[in-house]
């Protein structure tokens, strides 16, 4: 059976870990990576989407960044019990005519025993920006170590 530690029940620091691990494989903007982390028959609400399954989720993911270009997320645990974590995000990104737009979001997220994420249910509203004022500046990818998280850019 595949796994994807840290494990449920999640205590704070393997709470953190994972949403630290999802903000990463969700930077890397390779929906074939950011898949590898769902249950196969895995359930979503994304806004008004509800794909369910690997690769309808892997479909939405190759959509959503062919649209939301120069994506840089960060996330933050919000709360966590047993198998369930909350997390609060924001994301900055450009749509395909130079216009840049901040996202804002809360997502829940429910765990198998094996550490898959069986269900992800995400309500998120876009904030159109001026160039100057991004704060995700760092190279596309990972956030580096020592990149400002979402409470520390007052966000």
């Amino acid at each position: 059976m595949e796994t994807k530690p840290p494990l449920p029940p999640f205590n704070e620091g393997s709470a953190i870990l994972k949403v630290r691990l999802a903000e990463d494989a969700w930077n890397s903007r390779d929906p074939a990576r950011v898949v590898q982390v769902y249950t196969p028959d895995t359930i979503w609400r994304n806004r008004a989407e509800f794909p369910v399954g690997r690769d309808e989720v892997q479909a939405f993911l190759h959509r959503k960044w062919i649209k939301e270009q120069d994506y840089r997320l960060i996330k933050e645990l919000w709360a966590f019990r047993d198998h369930r974590i909350a997390v609060r995000f924001a994301y900055e990104w450009h749509d395909s005519g130079g216009a840049w737009f901040r996202s804002y979001g809360n997502e829940n997220w429910e765990f198998t025993p094996q550490g898959l994420m069986h269900r992800r249910f995400a309500s998120i509203n876009d904030l159109a920006i001026a160039a100057h004022e991004r704060k995700f500046h760092w190279p596309l990818g990972r956030r580096p170590d020592d990149h400002p998280g979402l409470s520390d850019l007052g966000l």
